[in-house]
């Protein structure tokens, strides 16, 4: 029974990384062809499905000159010739000539008064030999998502830690029993529930103060930070309510106040557990997608201030996977890889972290 426990949980391990190793290697592959294109400038090209015109000058100028040789061969094979004919009826073929030209001048006056009106509407003239793509880059969903992100942080932090100092050190056992109940349930509240909370009540709420529209920046972090303290209070609380009573009591006894059994006795104790909380809540918000796609705004504009709208990588793979094909889908891979690698990054820094923190 031993050894069929001990093979049961190295197998449940194995899976663990054979799963995260699929996702990887998944995105990897899909999102290929635009790692292939862009490369890292990705990383750093505010562009979004803009279409922009290759530049065909060299193209255009080699066919040019191929197109002068040629006639240049013409020409000399003509002069070359023993005979020149000569028509008779020149004379007869002037008037023919005259209306002619006049026509094609008819013409050439519409073609130009045609391009300058397409000129005074702003509009150029397409070119015959002109070829477009499309560039797609994912800075703006990168730092959407980050700054989001950070602002749900430095919202929830104080938050959380004063909930769960109140519910473990503070509260009598009748209030933070009930207290810590509701926060376990806000936490297995739908994320679709925050979002349209966000849009309809808290996002006008917030325009009313800061200015701006009801859905943006600053409405998308402090929405996120509302999603995230149930998860960092509860799992705080929890490591603080591992501390030993009896290093409390003695601080206690040595005329310690209750902040100072707090900030020297509770939280060296559950430091650990308290900054796991924190990067699980993290974790959370990076990935977070309906409630920060109602209230962030969705449009591919750099935020210069809080209260304008941007976009999140979670957002965009929401809003544009049913319709993308080719490129684009690979670019929406790249992203969710983007996305991936940055959650990897974090959890595995505290990983280290504690670690070391631990030798």
């Amino acid at each position: 029974m031993e050894t069929l426990f001990k093979r049961f949980s190295q197998m449940s391990a194995s899976t663990i990384l054979l799963i995260l190793s699929a996702i990887f290697v998944v995105l990897y592959i899909q999102a290929k062809p635009a790692i292939e294109k862009y490369g890292i400038h990705f990383l750093v090209d505010p562009r979004w499905g803009v279409t922009v015109q290759k530049d065909n000058t060299a193209n255009v100028a080699n066919k040019n000159s191929d197109i002068q040789k040629s006639s240049a061969g013409v020409s000399n094979d003509a002069m070359d010739s023993d005979d020149v004919k000569i028509n008779d009826d020149n004379d007869l073929g002037s008037d023919d000539d005259l209306a002619g030209s006049e026509s094609l001048d008819s013409d050439n006056d519409i073609a130009v008064e045609d391009d300058d009106a397409l000129a005074a509407a702003g509009v150029e003239k397409p070119q015959a030999n002109s070829e477009t793509e499309v560039i797609y880059g994912g800075l703006i969903p990168i730092v959407g998502t980050v700054l989001s992100t950070i602002l749900a942080m430095f919202f929830a932090v104080p938050i959380a830690m004063g909930i769960a100092i109140f519910l473990s050190e503070i509260a009598p056992p009748f209030i933070s029993k009930p207290v810590g109940i509701a926060i376990e349930l806000l936490a297995a509240i739908p994320s679709i529930i925050y979002g349209m909370w966000g849009l309809f009540y808290f996002g006008p709420f917030i325009a009313e103060i800061f200015g701006g529209s009801s859905v943006n920046l600053l409405v998308a972090g402090l929405v996120l930070g509302v999603m995230i303290i149930p998860f960092m209070a509860s799992l705080t609380r929890d490591s603080m309510n591992t501390t030993p009573n009896v290093l409390k009591e003695s601080a206690y006894a040595m005329g310690a106040t209750k902040f100072e059994v707090i900030k020297d006795v509770v939280f060296p104790y559950a430091k650990q557990g308290i900054i796991g909380s924190m990067i699980l809540a993290l974790g959370r918000a990076l990935g977070e997608t309906m409630a920060v796609a109602f209230v962030i705004g969705g449009v591919f504009n750099f935020p210069h201030k809080l209260t304008d709208p941007t976009v999140s990588i979670p957002v965009v793979l929401a809003n544009n996977f049913a319709e993308s094909s080719g490129l684009s889908l690979s670019a929406l891979f790249y992203l969710a890889l983007i996305l991936f690698v940055i959650s990897f990054i974090v959890i595995s820094f505290a990983k280290f972290y504690f670690l070391r923190d631990k030798k």
